[in-house]
């Protein structure tokens, strides 16, 4: 009697399993069809923004370039608006010159350091670097952004002593 009952409770189970199995079929494919028409995915345009133009377009590259909510700023170093070394042999002025720089850009697109995600900061001299990174503080209030320190046989002109580079997320 146990065994009989045995089957008809597996039995049951069966059925039960067969029918959720059914109840689970696909959308026919006309309808996923329809929803994959509806997707439409604009691209972006780059806007690219020049801080020195003439220096720019002289060795060949933008400042920045913003796409969609993402701004990519390429490295300040610590220049005037001819493209001059300044702060030669201050590596703490140049940083702040860099930063200095870098806040321009960063307005241009309505944003702040708040709103950087990553620095890499390139050097000449690590150790000088490391004993004056304590003024970052001041430019990032908030918390510092993800990047790398990274020592560098040199730069563009050997007076320059550190090149920062920034990504930047700007929430909209």
């Amino acid at each position: 009697m146990k065994y009989l009952n045995n089957q008809k409770i597996l039995f049951v189970m069966l059925f039960a399993l067969v029918l959720g199995f059914q109840s689970c079929k696909q959308q026919p494919k006309e309808d996923i069809k329809d929803v994959e028409k509806e997707v439409i995915i604009k691209a972006e345009k780059p806007e690219y923004f020049l801080l020195r133009p003439d220096v720019e377009k002289a060795y060949g590259y933008s400042h920045a370039v913003k796409i969609g909510n993402e701004i990519k700023i390429s490295g300040a170093v610590s220049m005037d608006d001819e493209g001059n070394p300044t702060a030669v042999g201050d590596i703490e002025q140049q940083m702040k010159n860099c930063y200095a720089d870098l806040e321009k850009i960063l307005k241009h697109f309505g944003c702040t350091f708040d709103d950087v995600i990553k620095e890499d900061i390139f050097t000449t001299d690590m150790a000088s670097m490391l004993e004056k990174s304590a003024y970052r503080a001041e430019v990032y209030k908030n918390g510092f952004p993800t990047g790398s320190w990274l020592e560098v046989k040199g730069l563009a002109l050997p007076e320059f002593m550190v090149e920062i580079e920034l990504e930047v997320y700007k929430s909209e």
